[in-house]
């Protein structure tokens, strides 16, 4: 059975974490092994990094301090979890990946895009995943969804939350074979249907249901 490579990326308040456990739980029925995870994170590293960018509102980042916080944090990952996981025949679903960094901390954050995907490129040691599903949706209502304290990034206002959303579309645009842009405002059954239908192209032996 063939394995594959999945991440999910979109603005904060567009659905990720809901369509992360509903495609899971579908690969699972599909009698898939399952390596589920989250960029930054995943790895005693990587939640480190992850709890000081987020929460740690007393230090100060510079872009670029930031962009290599979150690229080291990748490379444990990516050494230690999904490289692994991927050699023993698992198929990896990863919450955000290199072109969260590329979208966060160069079309919305200022640092050169073409820059941080060759950065991205040692810090991986060239894995990409096979598929990205891009949630989108209208940045305000990316916002009006986030019912909870916002964290570090989430806090940098609007004109930052237009600049992710237009970068990731043209990212998107960029790389269609790579990055599937799924419709975010709709019903979640309607999302996930869209989610599993892309994944099929990549695992032919799935049932899209």
């Amino acid at each position: 059975m063939e394995n594959a490579f999945f991440s999910f990326d979109g603005i904060d308040g567009s659905g990720k974490t809901t369509q992360i456990e509903l495609f899971c739980q579908w690969l699972r029925e599909q009698g898939r092994q399952v390596a589920q995870c989250r960029d930054p994170g995943s790895t005693r590293l990587g939640e480190a990094v992850r709890e000081i960018l987020l929460n740690r509102n007393d230090l100060a980042f510079a872009r670029r301090s930031e962009m290599l916080l979150y690229m080291a944090a990748r490379a444990q990952l990516v050494d230690e979890v999904i490289a692994p996981a991927l050699a023993a025949g698992t198929t990896v679903v990863c919450d955000r990946f290199l072109l969260a960094n590329v979208v966060y901390q160069g079309h919305a954050g200022g640092l050169d895009v073409a820059a941080l995907w060759q950065v991205g490129q040692v810090a991986t040691g060239g894995l990409k995943p096979d598929l990205t599903f891009l949630l989108d949706l209208p940045d305000g209502q990316a916002a009006a969804r986030l019912d909870r304290p916002l964290d570090r990034m989430e806090q940098q206002g609007a004109a930052f939350r237009a600049a992710l959303r237009s970068g990731y579309l043209a990212e998107a645009a960029r790389q269609p074979e790579q990055i599937v842009v799924i419709d975010a405002g709709r019903s979640i059954d309607d999302v996930q249907r869209d989610v599993r239908a892309a994944a099929g192209r990549v695992l032919p032996s799935c049932k899209v249901i």
